[in-house]
């Protein structure tokens, strides 16, 4: 509890701590009102005079300005006019000038006018002959061109009307023929056209059907060439593709289905190129675009239609003869290192053998001279034997010669008495 004495009265009363709060607060919260208006006050004051000051000021300083540029303009404007003065002399005395070079030019131009009419009027003469000339050459040029046209459009029609009667003999030709005659066909073509060239271009060359089926397969035809020293510098296995127009779109055959048994040809028959020669997918841009390497799928292989045929052959050729040279000198230089490589090892092989020859007749001769040694002991030890045999006979002999009757008997009384009787046999009539 908080007691508290009225100003007014003087009276004492109590209060507790909620109401004194609540005093105190309202107290705080007026003081704090009038102060805060007190402030209000002296800042507007303040504010209005900060005002005024800045207002004077800036009027004052904006009078001095307005008078620098006055000063300025006006010094400006008294220079100006004495150069407009100064350029105006200098106009009026170069307008003087150029009035006399006006008046020396035109009286010069008169006289080279004359003299340029003249000039004038003969090169107009030849521009006019030149003209002329260009027109008929132009003309003959247009007669020449027209000339042209009409043939090249002649020629045309007719190369075309060639193109459809070739495609109706074709179509009609492959109407005519089963599935085998029509790729035997592809095949008689491709070679009518390199025997048409044999003679002349492929004297040396061996071009013919590949009959060899033994592993089970076989290409349609076999190139190969080979250089002067007999080296085979090229060799292609062709197969030849083609079917009926009339044939079933799904059941037309792909181009890429022939690869993998082309290439096993290939390599069975040791060529070194595979070439597809197909009428097959005949809208195929791929294949129409000309000689086509599929090296990216089987190695050294080419798709080409029959145009490219010949071509193809005299790329490859051509490339192989240029690459002769070099491998004959790989070739030589292989020869070399198998000829070292040989003498090496036929030196190896014989030292190897005559060590072995030697080794074995070494054995032997030790086993020779074991058996000799061994027969020397056992023909001493004989010798020894025979010696010893020799001395026992000679015993014996000296015994047998020392041995006597009289020896024999003289332990023995039966024998002596055997003896005895017959030195003195017993008379006839004695009784035994």
């Amino acid at each position: 509890m908080q007691e508290i004495k009225c100003p007014k009265c003087g009276a004492m009363f109590t209060v507790d701590e909620s109401g004194y709060a609540a005093i105190v607060r309202q107290v705080h919260d007026a003081e704090f009102t009038k102060e805060i208006e007190r402030r209000e006050k002296e800042l507007k004051a303040e504010k209005e005079t900060a005002v005024t000051l800045a207002v004077t000021k800036t009027e004052a300083q904006k009078d001095r300005e307005i008078a620098e540029l006055r000063a300025k303009l006006d010094a400006f404007n008294s220079d100006k006019t004495a150069e407009i003065a100064r350029i105006n002399a200098a106009n009026a005395a170069a307008i003087a000038l150029k009035e006399q070079e006006i008046q020396r030019l035109s009286s010069r131009l008169e006289l080279d006018k004359v003299s340029a009419d003249t000039n004038i009027e003969r090169a107009v003469q030849e521009k006019e002959k030149e003209l002329l000339k260009l027109q008929n050459d132009l003309a003959l040029e247009q007669s020449k061109r027209e000339l042209q046209e009409k043939n090249l459009v002649e020629a045309h029609a007719a190369e075309l009307r060639r193109k459809d009667e070739e495609i109706a003999y074709y179509k009609d030709f492959k109407a005519r023929q089963s599935t085998k005659m029509i790729g035997e066909s592809l095949e008689q073509h491709c070679e009518t056209e390199f025997n048409k060239l044999r003679a002349t271009a492929f004297r040396n060359a061996y071009f013919e059907k590949d009959n060899d089926a033994r592993t089970g397969s076989k290409g349609d035809f076999i190139y190969r060439e080979n250089a002067p020293d007999g080296t085979e510098f090229l060799s292609i296995m062709f197969e030849m593709k083609n079917e009926m127009d009339e044939t079933d779109p799904k059941a037309k055959h792909k181009n890429e289905s022939f690869f993998k048994e082309l290439d096993k040809d290939r390599k069975e028959k040791n060529c070194e190129y595979a070439v597809l020669v197909t009428l097959l997918e005949a809208d195929s841009e791929l294949y129409n675009s000309g000689i086509v390497d599929v090296s990216y799928k089987f190695d050294k292989m080419y798709v080409i239609r029959p145009q490219f045929f010949i071509p193809l052959i005299t790329i490859l050729r051509n490339a192989a003869l240029n690459s002769l040279a070099y491998r004959q000198e790989l070739a030589l230089i292989r020869s070399q290192n198998i000829d070292v490589t040989n003498f090496e090892s036929s030196l190896l092989d014989f030292q190897a053998k005559f060590s072995n020859n030697y080794r074995i007749a070494s054995e032997k001769f030790q086993n020779a001279i074991d058996e000799i040694d061994k027969t020397i002991d056992h023909l001493q030890k004989v010798k020894e034997g025979l010696l010893g045999s020799e001395r026992q006979l000679r015993l014996a002999n000296d015994k047998a010669q020392d041995l006597s009757v009289k020896k024999l008997v003289r332990n023995n009384p039966t024998m002596q008495a055997k003896f005895a009787e017959l030195e003195n046999p017993p008379e006839p009539g004695d009784r035994v």
